[in-house]
């Protein structure tokens, strides 16, 4: 279902549910102005669609002790398509690396990673990710700190865009 085959209740849930994503049913049609059979049918829906890719909580990382945020910015040797993925598939096994994407230009990947520790992400550093095949480079960029943290997409932007559609 495109984004434009969601009717705005549709998109009033996925903004509510983005924001509290253990609300109940009966609170989430309450707050888009359903009943709550109804409702939870849409949620289902959305879920099976691939609108919903899941649910998590939101955990502070330093709370739990990974006190090293870096991004690694990662080159490549090949950028042929069986490289991109089996790079792509080795940072599936890296458990410090929490986002992997491919990008234009200069670089081919961002990675953002964690660590409890600047020694620990080292080690990884060293050993495994520019011991990589295929590895040609990486530079790293220590977070000081982050300003701003938000999940999802802005609903208001999507809102405003399809108004002017119509």
């Amino acid at each position: 279902m495109p984004t434009t085959k969601l009717d705005p209740i549709d998109r009033k849930i996925l903004a509510e549910l983005q924001a509290d994503g253990r609300m109940t049913n009966v609170e989430l049609a309450k707050r888009v102005g359903i009943s709550a059979p109804p409702c939870l049918r849409r949620v289902r829906t959305l879920e099976e669609s691939g609108y919903i890719r899941g649910y998590h909580a939101d955990v502070d990382p330093r709370e739990l002790g990974f006190e090293v945020q870096v991004f690694a910015m990662v080159g490549l040797q090949s950028q042929a398509e069986v490289d991109l993925s089996a790079f792509e598939a080795r940072c599936q096994d890296w458990p410090l690396v929490r986002e992997c994407h491919m990008l234009n230009g200069e670089v081919d990947f961002i990675l953002k990673c964690v660590a409890p520790d600047l020694s620990t992400f080292q080690t990884f550093l060293t050993e495994q990710l520019t011991a990589a095949d295929n590895v040609a480079s990486v530079k790293t960029s220590l977070v000081i700190r982050g300003a701003k943290d938000e999940p999802g997409v802005p609903f208001n932007v999507l809102e405003d865009r399809l108004a002017k559609l119509s």
